[in-house]
């Protein structure tokens, strides 16, 4: 019978960074223990149906399915979010836009709203942070809405709700939030990187905005104005190289103290205005 540490040895994963830690979440998942069990007891013998679900397990993520499509969950901010292929894979550059958001209200009672919610990953962080806030994720997908909301059950936050909406369009008439932030889709169509790595599994309706990546930016924030109260802020993470185009529609669209805030990497990866 193989022991945890022949079997992290002699796993193979395409050369990257995280191919080690790709392997140990691996395994780890099939043994149903932690990461830390493994480097605590590298010389226990891994039982033969935990060697089966790893070998059948490391052959898909040879394949380049991503770790998270392979467990089912993906940690973001302090939590942990069950993921499916039609969501989203929750990044940490995302995890700027909940610092920024929960920089910029105080902790007392506002309506939040994130449009293309996903996994809720956004919303629930910023509901876990905030108990006093109530925060709408919306998202036009009917069963990634549902997916969020197990996500908000699972993890008892009952400040988060979730409908199926497609931008605005279920929010007609509703103007009252103090904060709209989105992760939507920025990548230009023709981007040569969504052919590439774990992106290739991730929904293109995701991703894919238009030719230039700005199609659902621009729509957006011509839209945002009508739902947030006067002095309400909207924040829009968006591409590596975008944030002059998105600083400028803002500030077209009567936005003031239209700023940008920098990633881990350096890249300015968020951009935000205030309703005057």
């Amino acid at each position: 019978m193989a022991t945890i540490e022949s079997l992290l040895r002699a796993a193979v994963l395409p050369d990257s960074p995280s191919a080690k830690l790709d392997a140990e979440w691996l395994l780890a998942a099939a043994l149903g223990k932690p990461a830390s069990y493994l480097r605590t007891w590298p010389e226990r013998e891994v039982p033969a149906e935990c060697e089966a679900r790893f070998a059948a397990d490391l052959a898909r993520r040879r394949r380049g399915e991503p770790v998270a499509y392979i467990l089912g969950y993906q940690g973001f901010w302090s939590l942990e979010f069950e993921v499916a292929p039609h969501t989203l894979i929750p990044r940490p550059d995302t995890e700027l836009l909940v610092e920024t958001a929960l920089q910029l209200l105080p902790p007392i009672p506002a309506d939040i709203l994130d449009l293309g919610t996903g996994t809720g990953a956004i919303a629930l962080a910023l509901a876990h942070e905030r108990p006093a806030w109530q925060v709408t994720g919306v998202d036009r997908v009917a069963e990634t809405v549902e997916l969020a909301a197990r996500n908000a059950q699972r993890l008892r936050l009952d400040n988060a709700v979730f409908c199926e909406s497609r931008w605005f369009s279920a929010l007609d008439g509703q103007r009252f939030f103090s904060l709209i932030v989105s992760n939507p889709p920025y990548i230009p169509a023709h981007d040569p990187h969504l052919q590439e790595g774990d992106v290739r599994f991730e929904p293109s309706s995701a991703l894919m905005a238009g030719d230039d990546g700005l199609d659902d930016i621009r729509q957006i924030i011509a839209s945002a104005p009508s739902h947030l109260l006067d002095q309400g802020w909207l924040l829009l993470e968006h591409g590596y190289d975008q944030a002059p185009a998105v600083r400028a529609l803002l500030v077209e669209r009567g936005f003031i103290e239209v700023q940008s805030r920098r990633d881990f990497g350096g890249h300015e990866r968020i951009s935000l205005g205030r309703r005057p």
